[in-house]
């Protein structure tokens, strides 16, 4: 099984070939209505760099928007993508380095994550790292702000990177 963060009971794991399925699997564990924050770090004209929170989604709602916008949240690292259940007060975050910290119901995420193959281990992102801004993503990244009527807030300091 993936490590658990001691410092907030929640557990971290890889993303292999940054494969979005893992975290639709995790999201999976989460109860409706969800909401993604989207927190852009890096902007290529896009938008403001910021956090940027949808509306409610149903987990259909997240997987068309994984599906849709799936070359740039497999392929660029301007972004975090956090999805949370306000009813579980749980929460799934993919961030650029392409690891995944589940906090909520623990045993489900493990669960899951077994059922993807994953083992006990401590994930570890390589150093040094790059992170690649592709530029023929600029548009999809446009859409991906333009695809709802995002609530936006400024970055925290514990969103630097």
């Amino acid at each position: 099984m993936p490590a658990a963060d001691a410092r907030s009971q929640g557990i971290v794991a890889g993303v292999p070939g940054s494969d979005p399925e893992v975290f639709l699997r995790l999201s999976r564990c989460l109860e409706e209505p969800l909401f993604l924050l989207y927190v852009l770090h890096t902007c290529r004209g896009e938008a403001e760099t910021g956090r940027y929170q949808s509306p409610e989604l149903s987990f259909r709602d997240l997987e068309a928007f994984v599906d849709e916008f799936r070359p740039l949240l497999c392929a660029d690292g301007r972004f975090d993508l956090w999805a949370y259940s306000p009813e579980q007060k749980a929460t799934v975050v993919w961030d650029r380095h392409n690891l995944l910290y589940a906090y909520g119901p623990l045993d489900r995420y493990a669960t899951e994550l077994r059922s993807l193959g994953f083992g006990q281990g401590i994930p570890e992102v390589p150093a040094p790292h790059t992170h690649h801004y592709r530029s023929e993503l600029d548009a999809l990244a446009g859409k991906l702000i333009d695809r709802f009527d995002w609530v936006y807030s400024p970055l925290r300091p514990e969103d630097e990177q």
